[in-house]
């Protein structure tokens, strides 16, 4: 049996109407704040890559965080994680588009 198509502009999830733009009020909350944590000890020449992004080298991990301008951006760190042959463990948009958590480390 030959499955339906949707009919032009339309779609197969949204039959009725698509809205082509985010909610509204997204807008308003100004550039996303990200936490992007890739394996290993990266090098500060690679580091240097990551421009617009504050870094912090830990034992096994590194961790990436500052503010992302759109998802286009998002998708651009990601590819250059990628690229530079680094292994993405997590990407994180942080709360309220603030700061990165405080971190708490136990003696």
């Amino acid at each position: 049996m030959r499955q339906k198509h949707p009919a032009p502009g339309r779609c197969a999830h949204h039959p009725r109407r698509v809205i082509p733009a985010h909610p509204a009020g997204r807008e308003d909350r100004g550039v996303d704040q990200y936490e992007i944590r890739v394996k290993g000890r990266v090098t500060p020449a690679l580091l240097a890559r990551f421009e617009g992004l504050q870094a912090e080298v830990e034992p096994v991990e590194t961790i990436l965080h500052g503010p992302v301008e759109d998802q286009t951006a998002l998708h651009g760190v990601i590819h250059l994680v990628n690229a530079l042959g680094l292994e993405l463990i997590e990407v994180r948009r942080l709360p309220g588009g603030g700061s990165p958590p405080a971190r708490t480390d136990d003696p």
